[in-house]
């Protein structure tokens, strides 16, 4: 272990022959939420960027470079993109037909603060509402600054939750009561067998160098096996084996190796004795003795159904003997690491396959030790890691929030939504939501499910009376917009960001270029906003973009990071970012698993628990079990709908897009072409060969787009990557490959959480 703490790897430094009037400057990688927080160094010369290259800093494990993705290097082409906005348009066709004419700032900035104090004063500041948006994500961009300013106006419907984590953030804190269960990353290397569950580092990324992590892992002996439907590029690269599963079937698999592990005697019975709550009826809590326990759930005392590696193979499509030696394997070459992707927890009950992971995680043992893994959502021990907003966004005094999924329906029924939406805060929502202001968001349109219900939901005027969007480009979102206003990206005003869910990192993000036309910063808007609004001078506090990074690392300082230097002294070094090596890597869950009686868990128990009793009261045995299960999916191949729709289809996160941004990306996307992804069976069976145009289509919408035929797939499922953006034709089909054409609005049953990644279709050639 500490060879490869000490571990270096050269990198090549900016070329000494740069030009006198060449500034080289290390940057913040622009913040869409891609997974990642990684360091570019920018080439600026005569007022332009003129190249991206990244980290070249010394290379060690306790603080690894923040090496930066195609998507980063490919920048410039986002940066410099001639369909820019460059100026504020107000909307003079129908909402969603794209017809917009030039205004000045002075006018659109007043026309939205008097819609705001119209909205505000006819129904109440409840009806007001700021979307799930990530397209801007440092502490200075993005949707937190228009939070900040409704919170000083008087409010806003709150959001709570978000489209990536929704059952995960739930279910976790289920099981061990709290989403701090991962340990640091280079721990990772102490692991002897790694199973990549649903988990594609190499492209979504799940931190800056999680990959990294997991070859280093891997060269340093454990086996890794990646189970996806799909042969990712996590697999390709960094697995011993893939094995492919039906999508949705995750729990049933796990349900069978924990029946393996049972039967077989090869679970760690004296952890789970003297840590766990629930496993079976000698561990029921008191008043739940009757209950099902889990081992009841497996052995099918109740239902008459063992969760048999024979039952879960008809289920899943793995072979059984698959099951057996992968549960053989998991539970002896210890310690283990199962980690959970977030795109099965995106399903129809998504919370079951988040709770059954945290169970196999604590059944082996492999919970509190080095090289193991608790699994969920995992935020780094010992607190919670970075991935937090500095930027005071103050206090909302509209207490009532929505689940972030569930925003359509506060459009269409926010008045009769209660806490059996999801409403928490309140007992009911007093308003429909009749404004939105959405920055850097195209959550609206094009990364919502359902898409022709949202384009019908927002035409309809009656409804959301004014839109508002704030964003670099023309999106989808945008064309459905009253009100368009042109905001700056990340190089062309200051800002600073800290990593993605792991590692000890501040990246300065200083301002390299000056913007193009009249477009602002989002924090300059919303202050220009906000003075109109008579708030003004709260907004701002005095400070500027700038003045206000400064307050922001002053903060870091007093709370996580004591060292880190000011900004100036960061700014005068161009290092570009302050790191804090890990040379003991922080173990979650180590106090709990020495003495479970001084350090509980805060759970109702203190201990890890198999059987929720918080979920036992809901009373929704069949949704929401107090023990996690397999449920059959509400769109599945086993269903009535397969007989018309036979196929099931996922949408995973691509290189070529950081969700929805990039999609317009020419070097992106003629490195990474929007294609369905279809297996050669499934292809021979419909008469379609690779490189067809092909129309996938289900009863919600059809998109139109090229084809790959390919056994990288799961016979029987499609795979559309997510982000690409909608374009619809004169018959409403779509040609730009969307895959939220085909999904489902409907939400999860606990979480109420998107489900978008479990809907079924069709695939036919094109004409």
């Amino acid at each position: 272990m500490q060879r490869l703490f000490n571990r270096r790897r050269s990198r090549p430094q900016p070329a000494a022959s740069a030009s006198v009037s060449e500034r080289l400057v290390r940057v913040g990688c622009p913040a869409h939420n891609c997974g990642g927080r990684c360091l570019l160094v920018a080439h600026v010369q005569n007022g332009r960027i003129t190249r991206l290259d990244t980290d070249d800093r010394p290379d060690v494990l306790a603080a690894p470079q923040l090496r930066a993705c195609v998507r980063g290097r490919a920048y410039l082409r986002r940066q410099y993109h001639p369909e820019r906005l460059l100026y504020p348009l107000k909307r003079t066709g129908r909402r969603g037909e794209g017809k917009f004419t030039r205004i000045p700032w002075d006018e659109a900035l007043d026309w939205a603060a008097s819609e705001l104090q119209r909205v505000k004063a006819a129904y109440g500041s409840s009806a007001l509402f700021v979307p799930y948006g990530t397209g801007s994500y440092n502490q200075l961009n993005g949707s937190q600054t228009a939070r900040r300013l409704m919170n000083l106006f008087g409010g806003c419907l709150g959001i709570y939750n978000s489209y990536s984590w929704a059952c995960i953030n739930v279910a976790t804190p289920t099981v061990y009561g709290t989403l701090q269960t991962g340990n640091q990353r280079q721990d990772w290397l102490n692991s002897r067998y790694i199973l990549m569950w649903g988990w594609n580092p190499a492209e979504m990324r799940d931190g800056t160098n999680s990959d990294y992590f997991i070859r280093l892992a891997r060269e340093n002996g454990a086996r890794v096996v990646c189970i996806d439907p799909r042969h990712s590029l996590s697999a390709a690269s960094l697995a011993d084996e893939w094995i492919p599963i039906r999508p949705g079937t995750d729990a049933a698999m796990m349900s069978a190796m924990a029946y393996v592990m049972l039967t077989e005697g090869l679970y760690d019975a004296e952890f789970v004795r003297t840590h766990c709550l629930g496993f079976d009826s000698s561990q029921m809590p008191q008043g739940y003795e009757g209950a099902e326990s889990y081992a009841d759930y497996l052995l099918g005392c109740c239902d008459g159904l063992p969760k048999t590696p024979e039952w879960a193979e008809k289920i899943t499509g793995v072979p059984r003997q698959t099951i057996v030696r992968i549960a053989r394997e998991y539970a002896t070459l210890k310690p283990g690491m199962l980690y959970q992707g977030y795109g099965m927890q995106r399903r129809a009950y998504g919370e079951q396959v988040v709770r059954a992971g945290c169970v196999l995680a604590a059944i082996t043992g492999n919970v509190g030790i080095p090289g193991g893994w608790a699994s969920g959502l995992a935020l780094q021990a010992p607190d919670g890691g970075p991935f937090w907003n500095v930027f005071p966004v103050g206090e909302n005094p509209v207490k009532a929030s929505i689940p972030v999924f569930l925003w359509s329906e506060a459009v269409l029924r926010g008045h009769e939504m209660g806490k059996q939406d999801g409403v928490t805060g309140a007992d009911r929502l007093e308003n429909d939501i009749k404004l939105i202001y959405a920055v850097a968001s195209n959550a609206l349109i094009n990364q919502h499910a359902n898409i022709n219900r949202s384009a019908q939901i927002l035409q309809d005027e009656s409804r959301v009376e004014f839109l508002v969007v704030q964003d670099q480009f023309l999106t989808p979102t945008a064309r459905f917009a009253d009100l368009i206003l042109p905001a700056c990206t990340q190089f062309e005003t200051w800002g600073i960001e800290d990593g993605w869910k792991y590692g000890d990192e501040v990246i300065l993000m200083p301002k390299l270029v000056e913007p193009p036309g009249e477009c602002k910063s989002d924090y300059r808007i919303c202050a220009e906003l906000a003075e109109r609004l008579g708030i003004g001078a709260e907004y701002t506090q005095g400070r500027d973009e700038r003045a206000w990074v400064g307050w922001i690392i002053e903060r870091y300082r007093e709370t996580r990071f004591p060292d880190i230097p000011s900004l100036e002294e960061l700014e005068a070094s161009n290092v570009g970012v302050y790191a804090n090596p890990v040379t003991q890597p922080a173990i979650a869950f180590a106090d709990f698993r020495r003495d479970p009686q001084a350090y509980p868990l805060d759970t109702p128990s203190g201990k890890i628990e198999i059987f929720s009793q918080s979920l036992h009261e809901l009373g929704r045995p069949n949704e929401i079990p107090a023990i996690p299960k397999y449920i059959q999916e509400w769109e599945s191949p086993f269903g009535p709908e397969a007989k018309q729709y036979p196929l099931q289809a996922i949408g995973h996160h691509t290189l070529s897009r950081v969700h929805s941004t990039h999609a317009n990306n020419d070097w992106l996307a003629e490195a990474f072409p929007q294609r369905v992804f279809i297996n050669p069976i499934d292809a021979q069976a419909r008469g379609i060969e690779d490189g067809d145009l092909v129309q996938v289509f289900n009863g919600r919408g059809a998109t139109v787009l090229p084809c790959r035929v390919t056994p990288r797939i799961l016979p029987g499922v499609v795979d559309i990557p997510q982000g690409a953006w909608w374009a619809p034709d004169e018959n409403g089909v779509d040609r730009g490959g969307s895959v939220n054409i085909l999904t489902s609005e409907r939400w999860t049953p606990l979480a109420f959480g998107t489900a978008q990644h479990t809907f079924m279709v069709e695939v036919k050639k094109a004409r």
